[in-house]
């Protein structure tokens, strides 16, 4: 390690030779966080990564340090177990020789050499860059220093000699020539030696103070010989001096100017088109203030580098300056001169205040000083926001209104920045919200405002740059834009019938700004009945899209029927595409292809457009209501198969939509259709048996590495007890006497009855990998398992439990060690036993986790089912005996109330020929059987007055499903209430009030609204404990059905780390429905 020290000045210089190389990323980050994370993921975005010298010296540095330990660890493994060395399973031998060695001692001491050393050398670096700088700046000022010395000499002095005492003397009489009872020619003089002489001894001397006053005094002179050279001096001082000194300087000149426009009511004529800078008094002012904007620009390159009050003063003093004005205007047609029009006059689009708002630093202080003491600022800018009606020939209004728009859009994109509103402003009796500014500010775009200098700085352009500002800080937007009075002035010129200009305008707005769309009429015709064109028609379908694809934005919009209006369209412009002629040669084929082209873009769009609406459950619900679920689902996998992601405004491919449409019946019935399920089968199959690779089962992780993404799919996909219903019900298993290799899987039925049910050496030999295959049939029906329906479904048709008991008996006197034998233990003693977690205990299932080798096919002897039909009568009367609450004989008054419940729900239902019929078991009326202790009499009467009140619709699914309350195409959409309301209600608030674990579950492409449905469904059966479901049910009943959203949000967000932990090892699924074994208090979880 001893070559670190003799390469010291090499790597020093490889270090240097580094950062110039990758300034120009640093130099561009907002912020040192930013800057940090660039530098984190270099290797990713910066191809010439490994090419770097420094790069490759660390390399070489590694490859000394470690190699010995990598080649040794690596030998020793080869060793240990053979498998490691061929096939996929080099990852895994990477990943072992990776972990040991970072736990080598040799490793330890190469991060703590690597660590110090390079703390040695960037010091050291920083050292010498600051003496650099340093050495710099000192040349500078003796260059400086000794011009100066030379000009003063030859002013006040004969000889070289008596400078120091003449310089002395010439610095204590400039305050006394600089009164202003002198006359002009010796402030003049004085004036001259003044700029001569250096500014650190000026700013230093005794006289300092008297002499700063005179200056003040000098500045606003209307003399040009005296007020020019003053400034003159204050330029020199601002731009040579240091921070601490400069701040001073700023502040004369401030205050100054301040004193001038108090002491010179200036004003100039409202209806003149033109004002006179030339002005004396107006010019003297300009020059100054153009100063001052210089300095304000700059100063943000280095008062980081000083203590914050230095920073501060020049920022009050600023505020000070733009807070002035008159309490009493001018009169009539006269308007009163403020020093923020010549401000905005120099700076039109407020740059200086776009850099102090750019870092933290300045930035904390400036809302702090605009909250607590120059509130004032800010209204003197709103008392612009109405002027951008009359500004079209005035010019200094029209650039003070420019000037306030660019303050006050960087103002109110930070929290702290919103926070300053409402503002109360002079001559309007009701302060100003940040609902009304903006309704002011879009104003600009409605009215046809002549230009005023160039494109770039008309009204238009300066309010779409404001809005897209706004766009790109989410909660900013949904704070300023997503208001129905905005939207409402946005959507004007639609109403209206503006000018095409003015449309495009405000399409292009919209089509940047992700806002809550709120339109005027009450339902939208058809967009093929508009005239306007498909390209502004896109625009605004844009973004709608990227409102109604999150809870927020449907909620507002779906009032206005736009689903309808889409649907509408979609099926007239599919009509017109098949009524589109075949092109003849030479018949205009050119203009007919066209349309043609056109016409498929068009219905692509919309189709587009109506499938993002299956983004959200209660937008599935529109969509299926429109009768295009089915075209868009195919739509949405011939995007699939080209390997085109589903939308531009879906972030994360087709995960959470494809999750969101399998949740219900019809969405579930459209993706089989589509071909989209056969598709994912024979990929897994393809991964699974025909993959080239040798894999093997990681113990570390809940599935097969390499098929774990078709795990998920497959998790999400039959996540819903009605998807499994769909697809499962009714379709018996294949059971062939002989499978062909070459034979695959096509369906979910197919997929069980070759990687679940192996029940026979056919199906055993079969498959290539036959241990693999059916560890993940097994883990896939463990998941399955955990819905209670689909439990229910699987057992009654396939006799899951039968077949695996059969599997055992065959190895009733074998000891069983290995991990299929593991699998299926818990897979039988999960479907066997109900409950709660802390009602029931799980064996493992891993091999590592098994304490000892047992014989497992005697625990299951008295699992016998007499009666498929019955079984979840069984299921709940063991699970009643359990807990003390049912007798024996209590399981035929169980099927006498399931009975009666069926006959009274019956006339609750429409007649419908749909067979998207309710699936599942009736658990609420089980659970209401066991709270009143197997009376069959109490629980039906229970039942029968819970059904009046609201709250059964919602804790009870049964009794809401296909409801002659329901509108007609509701009650047979097929999709339950539970997934359309209440989950969805879940999703809106849980990213409003846990942010993190919605990101989580979108990066996942799982949704909290299937969690909720399988959930609720079951009443927490084998999610609480019996304590709990009790809670549970009496808490939405006191309190209202709003509490079932809030307890789920109130677990998830219980759940957070949890979440958070298993999203990044890609389980979250798995964990909230087979791994979630901790005890929960509901009171606990609400508080």
């Amino acid at each position: 390690m001893s070559e670190f020290a003799e390469d010291e000045v090499e790597l020093q210089s490889l270090v240097k030779q580094f950062l110039r190389s990758i300034s120009d990323k640093i130099s561009s980050a907002p912020s040192p966080e930013c800057a940090e994370e660039i530098l984190l993921h270099l290797e990713e975005t910066d191809k010439n990564f490994h090419n770097y010298e420094f790069v490759k010296y660390l390399r070489q540095y590694v490859e000394n340090a470690l190699g010995s330990v990598v080649e040794e660890e690596t030998n020793n493994l080869t060793r240990e177990d053979g498998q490691h060395a061929i096939g996929s399973g080099h990852d895994t031998l990477i990943h072992a020789v990776t972990q040991r060695t970072r736990y080598s001692a040799e490793y330890q001491q190469m991060i703590h050499t690597l660590k110090n050393t390079m703390i040695t050398v960037v010091e050291s670096l920083k050292n010498k860059s600051e003496e650099d700088q340093l050495r710099k700046e000192e040349t500078h000022q003796e260059k400086q220093h000794r011009q100066s010395n030379i000009q003063f000499t030859d002013n006040c002095s004969d000889s070289g000699s008596s400078f120091s005492r003449v310089r002395e003397n010439c610095l204590q009489m400039l305050p006394i020539n600089l009164d202003s009872s002198k006359p002009k020619e010796v402030r003049w003089e004085a004036l001259k030696v003044l700029c001569r002489a250096p500014t650190s001894d000026v700013l230093s001397c005794e006289s300092w103070s008297s002499l700063r006053l005179n200056l003040c005094v000098a500045l606003s002179e209307p003399d040009p010989d005296l007020s020019d050279n003053a400034l003159r001096f204050f330029a020199k001082s601002l731009s040579s001096s240091p921070l601490n000194v400069t701040r001073e300087i700023y502040t004369s000149l401030a205050k100054s100017v301040e004193s001038s426009f108090l002491s010179h009511k200036l004003s100039f004529p409202s209806g003149s088109a033109t004002i006179d800078v030339n002005r004396p008094e107006i010019s003297r002012l300009l020059k100054q203030i153009r100063l001052m904007n210089d300095f304000q620009k700059e100063v943000t390159n280095f008062w980081i580098r000083h203590p914050e009050k230095y920073m501060e003063e020049v920022i009050e003093n600023t505020f000070s300056l733009l807070s002035f004005h008159h309490e009493h205007g001018s009169p009539g047609t006269e308007r009163v001169l403020e020093p923020v029009h010549l401000l905005a006059l120099l700076d039109v689009k407020a740059t200086w205040f776009k850099k102090w708002m750019h870092g933290y630093y300045s930035r904390a202080v400036i809302l702090r000083l605009l909250e607590r003491k120059y509130k004032s600022v800010v209204s003197g800018l709103l008392n612009n926001k109405d002027l951008s009606l009359v500004y079209s020939g005035k010019e200094l209004e029209y650039c003070c209104f420019v000037h306030s728009l660019c303050v006050l859009g960087k103002l109110i994109i930070y929290t702290n920045g919103k926070k300053l509103f409402p503002i109360k402003i002079r001559k309007y009796k009701d302060p100003v919200t940040l609902t009304d500014l903006l309704i002011n500010v879009v104003k600009c775009i409605l009215i046809h405002l002549l230009s005023v200098g160039s494109d770039v700085l008309s009204p238009s352009t300066l309010v779409m740059e404001v809005l897209w500002m706004l766009c790109e800080q989410t909660e900013c937007a949904t704070e300023c834009l997503y208001q129905t009075p905005v939207i409402e002035k946005l959507l004007t010129p639609v109403i209206l019938k503006s000018p095409a200009a003015t449309l495009s305008l405000i399409a292009d707005i919209l089509a940047h700004v992700v806002i809550k769309f709120r339109l005027l009429d009450k339902e939208l015709p058809s967009l093929c009945e508009s005239d306007m064109p498909h390209s502004l028609c896109g625009a605004f379908i844009l973004v709608c899209r990227q409102m109604y694809n999150i809870c927020e934005g449907l909620q507002v919009l779906r009032p206005y029927g736009l689903h309808k209006a889409l649907a509408a369209a979609w099926k007239k412009t599919s009509s017109l595409s098949e009524r589109v002629q075949t092109p003849v040669p030479g018949a205009g084929a050119g203009s007919s292809t066209q349309e043609l082209q056109n016409t498929l873009i068009w219905e692509e769009t919309l189709l587009d457009s109506l499938l993002n609406f299956g983004a959200t459950p209660k937008g599935l619900l529109l969509l299926q209501q429109t009768g295009a679920i089915n075209e868009c689902v195919s739509y949405m996998f011939s995007r699939f198969t080209k390997k085109l992601q589903v939308s531009s405004c879906e972030k994360f491919g087709y995960g959470v939509m494809v999750t969101q449409v399998a949740a219900t019946a019809p969405g579930v019935v459209a993706l089989h259709g589509s071909g989209f399920i056969r598709a994912l089968v024979l990929e897994l199959w393809s991964v699974l048996e025909c993959s080239s690779d040798d894999v093997r089962v990681v113990p570390s992780v809940s599935v097969l590495l390499s098929s774990l993404q078709s795990f998920l799919y497959l998790v999400n996909l039959l996540s819903s007890s009605q998807s499994v219903w769909e697809l499962l019900g009714r379709q018996p298993l294949a059971n062939k006497s002989e499978y062909t290799l070459r034979e695959m899987p096509t369906s979910i039925p197919d997929l069980i009855d070759r990687l679940i049910a192996v029940n026979s050496d056919v199906k055993i030999h079969s498959l290539f990998r036959y241990e693999e295959s059916h560890t993940f049939g097994l883990r896939l029906l463990n998941v399955l398992c955990c819905n209670l329906d689909s439990f229910l479904l699987l057992e009654s048709q396939y006799n899951i439990c039968s077949m695996l008991l059969q599997i055992f008996s065959v190895l009733l006197r074998t000891i069983i060690i290995d991990s299929l034998s593991v699998e299926r233990n818990h897979v039988l003693v999960r479907v066997s036993v109900v409950g709660g977690p802390s009602e029931r205990r799980l064996p493992p299932r891993d091999l590592q986790e098994v304490r000892y080798p047992f014989s497992l096919s005697h625990i299951y002897k008295g699992f016998a089912l007499e009666d498929v039909c019955f079984i979840h009568f069984i299921y709940i009367h063991r699970y009643g005996i359990y807990l003390g609450l049912l007798k024996e004989e209590a399981a035929n008054d169980l099927a006498l109330l399931m009975k009666h419940v069926k006959i009274f729900l019956s006339t609750q239902r429409v007649k419908t020929s749909s067979e998207l019929s309710y699936p599942g078991h009736d658990w609420l009326a089980s659970t209401v059987f066991l709270i009143m202790a197997g009376n069959m009499e109490k629980s039906l009467c229970l039942l029968v007055s819970l059904s009046s009140l609201l709250t059964s619709g919602f804790i009870w699914p049964a009794r809401i499903h296909a409801s002659i309350h329901f509108p007609k195409e509701v009650a047979e959409s097929g999709i339950p209430p539970v997934y359309w309301c209440t989950a969805h209600y879940v999703e809106m608030l849980l990213k409003a009030e846990v942010p993190l674990v919605h990101s989580a579950f979108k990066m996942s492409g799982f949704t909290p609204s299937q969690m909720c449905l399988h959930w609720l469904t079951q009443c927490f059966w084998n999610y609480l404990d019996w304590t709990e479901i009790c809670h549970y049910i009496c808490t939405c009943v006191v309190m209202g059905p709003d509490y079932q959203v809030y307890m789920c949000v109130a677990i998830f967000k219980h759940l957070q780390p949890d979440i958070l932990q298993h999203t990044q090892s890609q389980e979250l699924q798995i964990f909230l429905k087979v791994r979630w074994s901790q005890n929960y208090n509901i009171h606990a979880i609400f508080y």
